[in-house]
């Protein structure tokens, strides 16, 4: 297994990570997911240390804790063999102490993550979502606080706007505070929203990307294609209502880019969707999932190869689009282009 820098820290990340957000599955969601117990979590786990993916993710709204809880007895025994990124910010009840990064918040919900992980630090945190009602330099010196005391390695966001993340960056710098090193983003071939402003503001800042959902919510899994709609039994059928949006059309069209390059290749369509993700700009790791050994073994297939530079452009061809203003004319008039040319 490759292992890349995470952004511009010191940490080490293997190419592939694994998220467990199939563990401890309750809910309507979650379940959908998958329903893991501890038994089955070791077996993935152990199956994905013999392939070197050693960092696994989850968050606190997993399951209600659920997921945090199954991951810590998985591991039990080999803390120091792993890494563990989780997330909080999301709500978790009703009660006005129960959502958000307040360093009253952090400082309880870091204590229970350490709890249902069995462990004394988190190699990761990252914020789940942008709270507009805590001021960034509260945030900010909370977790350098954390830090400081050993409950954290390191520190990053999730699903974050641009313009955000840039402002704790700046808070960081002019108050000597450890700077964030992560961004876990919606990233895929369905979904290249992320190139647009936040890969180019983590280049310039030494951010790197977790990518979640690398086949779009589950639609690039090789089952779905022209003529071939949802499986009964697929999870997007479940949850489709949560899923990041793609215009149909879009989608046949990145799906048929793919079924040729695996005629050619002889990979399969999620194997193909993830190399090209690792080929990517500022790409630290994939977040792969899997309800059973079998997906397992398959996503592990994405690594050890590399896709052409003739596929990869097929691929962006297939799946690009025209990104949103203000990031228009600088890729369709001259004058923009000239002056702000692609630093990715």
């Amino acid at each position: 297994m490759e292992y890349r820098q995470l952004g511009a820290s010191g940490l080490r990340v293997p190419a592939l990570s694994f998220g467990t957000g199939t563990f401890g599955g309750k809910g309507p969601l979650f379940s959908a997911w998958g329903q893991s117990d501890a038994a089955e979590a070791r077996r993935l786990i152990d199956i994905c240390m013999d392939a070197g993916v050693a960092l696994f993710d989850t968050a606190d709204v997993y399951s209600n804790g659920a997921s945090e809880e199954v991951l810590g007895e998985a591991i039990k025994g080999r803390r120091d063999a792993v890494l563990i990124s989780t997330k909080t910010g999301l709500p978790m009840g009703d009660g006005p102490q129960d959502w958000g990064a307040s360093r009253a918040r952090l400082i309880r919900v870091v204590e229970d993550a350490l709890r249902r992980l069995g462990t004394d630090y988190i190699d990761l945190l990252q914020l789940h979502a942008f709270d507009a009602f805590t001021p960034v330099e509260e945030l900010m010196g909370t977790l350098d606080m954390l830090i400081a005391a050993g409950k954290l390695r390191y520190a990053g966001v999730s699903n974050y706007p641009g313009w955000q993340l840039m402002k704790a960056q700046a808070v960081a710098d002019r108050q000597g505070l450890q700077r964030l090193v992560a961004h876990q983003v919606y990233y895929s071939l369905i979904g290249r929203a992320y190139e647009a402003e936040l890969m180019p503001l983590a280049v310039d800042q030494g951010v790197g990307a977790l990518v979640w959902s690398p086949l779009g919510w589950g639609r690039l899994t090789g089952r779905i294609g022209r003529g071939r709609p949802i499986p009964a039994g697929s999870r997007l059928q479940e949850t489709e209502q949560f899923a990041p949006p793609v215009e149909e059309e879009h989608l046949y069209r990145v799906i048929d880019a793919l079924e040729d390059i695996a005629r050619e290749t002889g990979k399969t369509v999620p194997q193909i969707a993830i190399n090209w993700l690792l080929q990517r700009p500022t790409v630290s790791s994939v977040i792969v999932g899997a309800r059973n050994e079998e997906q397992l073994r398959q996503n592990l297939g994405a690594v050890g190869w590399k896709l052409t530079p003739e596929q990869m452009t097929a691929l962006d061809n297939a799946s690009d689009l025209l990104p949103p203003y203000p990031h228009t004319p600088y890729r369709q008039q001259e004058g923009f282009a000239r002056l702000n040319p692609a630093i990715v």
